[in-house]
């Protein structure tokens, strides 16, 4: 019996959920990867799946498809293989957003009124219900909301265990991969240039993250999908200190601009393994992977903030990785229109672990011609800032 035959490019975590969704949909995969699986952007993530980061919009409504597809999908893991669920270490220990100034609050108390109207459960904390939930954190909090659905994976363990779920399915790997041209016949893409040569089939996903613009031009069919530089500082094990995701107010603001220069913001959560993640920033630098001193004491200096009884604390590591980055700040999920056989599924910067599994579900959706979880018109391949004037995807500002 013949099978769609569909190549998806990237091994990250989206990659690796546009694997499953399509294997067990009945497709032919093979999933091509230039380094190894999940260890670019995916391995240099914090695992975040967030609700509370973003305002009513259809980003938001793909991150609460994909929230409540999150349970249903390591449920799905763990009939199969239970220890590669245990891994993914699913958290769902909610955030706390906290706002240090008058005006802070006043933004925090809109942002958070705006998302319950979109379906969002917010809780007000007050200081003594916030002094419980986070005992080590600032007292000078002038507002606190407690986000119960936020949560939090390992993310290289979560893109193992989808890509785990995606091979059982049939589906076939090549690492160490690199994609560098489309074989094109009547406007259609039937296979890709490969460094293993040749790679032919009926569709093409391409999921390769902060390399998605460039392998997209490659295709001949180019997206305006930047790299973003994101840092993240590491402690030794703690003792229990942080208890939820704990970020300040501005890092919404950080997650929506645009800016070029640096920006800081404080992002602060706990592992199972007792180290406490310390960020974050952004900054368009291009492929730049120096670690700056500079910008990782503006990073601690932020999360001090909050956490002043973190600052004798020892950091053991530091790791930056790049984040896929879209001018409108939304995804791209779908059929590209001026190659067909060509779909994209990729641009979700810093929300791609939280975001994967409802990207995969819409994309296998619309690959199928079935009826769509959400309305996938915002993620469109042909809008302006996907497909504008401007579409580069190297030569960043440094910063």
């Amino acid at each position: 019996m013949y099978r769609t035959r569909a190549v998806v490019m990237g091994a990250g975590i989206v990659g690796c959920a546009c694997a499953r969704e399509l294997a067990l949909a009945g497709f032919d995969v093979t999933v091509v990867e230039r380094g190894a699986a999940a260890s670019a952007t995916t391995a240099h993530g914090e695992g975040n799946v967030l609700v509370s980061d973003k305002g009513p919009g259809p980003e938001l409504e793909l991150a609460r498809l994909s929230r409540a597809l999150w349970p249903r999908v390591l449920a799905a893991v763990a009939e199969r293989n239970a220890h590669a669920a245990r891994a993914v270490e699913w958290e769902p220990k909610g955030g706390i957003v906290v706002a240090t100034t008058d005006a802070g609050a006043r933004e925090l108390t809109r942002f958070a009124a705006a998302q319950r109207t979109a379906g969002v459960h917010t809780e007000d904390l007050d200081a003594d219900a916030l002094a419980a939930a986070e005992p080590y954190l600032t007292r000078e909090a002038a507002a606190a909301v407690h986000y119960p659905e936020d949560a939090q994976v390992q993310p290289a363990a979560a893109a193992a265990a989808l890509l785990t779920e995606a091979l059982a399915a049939g589906a076939a790997l090549r690492t160490h991969c690199e994609v560098f041209g489309a074989v094109t016949r009547g406007g259609r893409i039937t296979a890709v240039r490969t460094s293993a040569g040749p790679l032919e089939a009926d569709c093409f996903v391409n999921a390769a993250g902060p390399w998605a613009g460039e392998l997209a031009t490659r295709l001949g069919a180019p997206v305006d999908i930047r790299p973003r530089r994101g840092d993240v500082l590491v402690t030794t094990p703690l003792p229990p200190t942080v208890f939820h995701k704990v970020y300040d107010a501005d890092y919404v603001g950080a997650v929506g601009s645009g800016a070029a220069d640096l920006q800081t913001s404080a992002v602060v959560e706990s592992t199972r393994a007792g180290t406490v993640l310390i960020g974050s920033s952004r900054r368009r630098v291009g492929f730049d992977d120096r670690l700056r001193p500079e910008v990782l004491s503006a990073v601690a200096a932020t999360a001090l903030r909050l956490f002043p009884a973190l600052a004798a604390v020892p950091v053991m590591r530091a790791y930056g990785g790049f984040r896929p980055y879209v001018p409108d700040h939304l995804p791209v999920i779908g059929a590209d229109p001026r190659l067909t056989g060509l779909w994209h599924a990729g641009g979700h910067e810093g929300a791609g672990i939280g975001l994967s599994v409802g990207s995969a579900r819409l994309l296998r959706q619309l690959l199928l011609g079935e009826p769509t979880d959400m309305d996938t018109t915002p993620f469109r391949v042909d809008r302006p800032a996907v497909l504008g004037e401007h579409t580069r995807t190297t030569g960043e500002e440094t910063a």
